[in-house]
């Protein structure tokens, strides 16, 4: 409990500091006009998609390695992420305006969504979802789509491919408040979802047969599951690109403060997921200001070492 409290102490520090750090500090006791005006136009905006999209992703990536049984998985491997970063760059390079700004994040939504939805048909074989078929079927999948998207971006223009880099590196300086409320309820819906069945998420952890005698079924459990990580990872996509590594190293960090209880590791990976994405934001606009370095650079930067670290103190899961 000392543990959990920490965690939650810490998070709530770290977003403070970042709502008031940037390339420039704004004094949360006497602000100016031009600080409130940076605070409730740029700096609120950006950090709320940064809590969503960090939620979703932290909380998707501690689903997917129970169902997967995979302590190496994450949000993006299984393909929703290249399907996403596909649509969203043909609306970005070819200047798609039909519905103005919801044009990239809304196909972006529904390219995640097509692939998820691909990703589960080809993992379905003899009457369930097989975690090795799921797992194979999105490395495939997102291995295509990618060589697509590299297709298409060395055909584009340079101001297309510049735009379209961003967008897919997780720059968050595009955060506004009109698209914040569609996020928010799709990601609540995913996480709500992914909640719910963390009684079963628990058990199919343990392995199939022991979630069969304990009254769950594995093929309903693992189905939902995986609509709560599509509905989760298709938002924070549509809503900021790609950012790695948070769906990854989450779930880890958390079950060391936490434990492995799924009815904790969730909503608590989803606290976490979206600190620390708050903080490499805050990092990403203040390191080389008035210069930014996208979110998604920043959180592979610091989670690589990281996660070799772990590694290597044999910490993950017992590998």
């Amino acid at each position: 409990m000392k543990r959990i409290t920490l965690l939650i102490i810490v998070s709530i520090g770290i977003l403070f500091v970042s709502v008031f750090t940037g390339a420039r500090f704004i004094n949360p006791f006497n602000p100016d006009d031009i600080d409130r005006q940076i605070l409730f136009s740029i700096r609120l905006p950006r950090i709320t998609v940064a809590m969503l999209i960090g939620s979703a992703l932290g909380a998707s990536g501690a689903v997917l390695q129970g169902i997967l049984r995979n302590p190496l998985a994450d949000p993006y491997i299984l393909g929703i992420s290249s399907g996403a970063a596909l649509m969203a760059a043909v609306g970005i390079i070819f200047g798609s305006i039909v519905f103005g700004l919801f044009t990239v994040p809304l196909l972006a939504f529904i390219g995640a969504v097509s692939t998820g939805v691909a990703v589960g048909i080809m993992g379905y074989k003899r009457g369930g979802i097989l975690p090795e078929r799921l797992l194979l079927a999105g490395i495939g999948i997102g291995f295509l789509l990618s060589s697509v998207l590299m297709l298409i971006m060395s055909i584009s223009t340079d101001e297309g491919l510049r735009r379209a880099t961003l967008w897919i590196f997780g720059d968050l300086s595009i955060a506004d408040w009109s698209l914040i409320p569609y996020g928010f309820a799709f990601i609540f819906a995913g996480l709500s979802l992914s909640v719910w069945r963390a009684k079963g998420l628990n058990a199919l952890i343990m392995g199939d047969e022991i979630a069969h005698s304990l009254g769950f079924s594995p093929f309903k459990e693992r189905l939902i599951l995986f609509i709560s990580v599509c509905l989760m990872t298709a938002s924070s996509v549509s809503l900021g690109g790609i950012v790695g590594f948070i769906g990854l190293l989450i779930p880890h960090i958390v079950r060391f403060f936490a434990g492995s209880d799924s009815r904790f590791l969730l909503p608590l990976s989803a606290l976490t997921g979206g600190t620390l994405l708050c903080a490499a934001d805050t990092i990403g606009r203040t390191a080389i200001s008035p210069m930014e370095i996208p979110a998604g650079v920043v959180t592979a930067i610091l989670g690589a070492p990281y996660f070799l670290y772990l590694l290597r103190k044999r910490e993950i899961m017992g590998v």
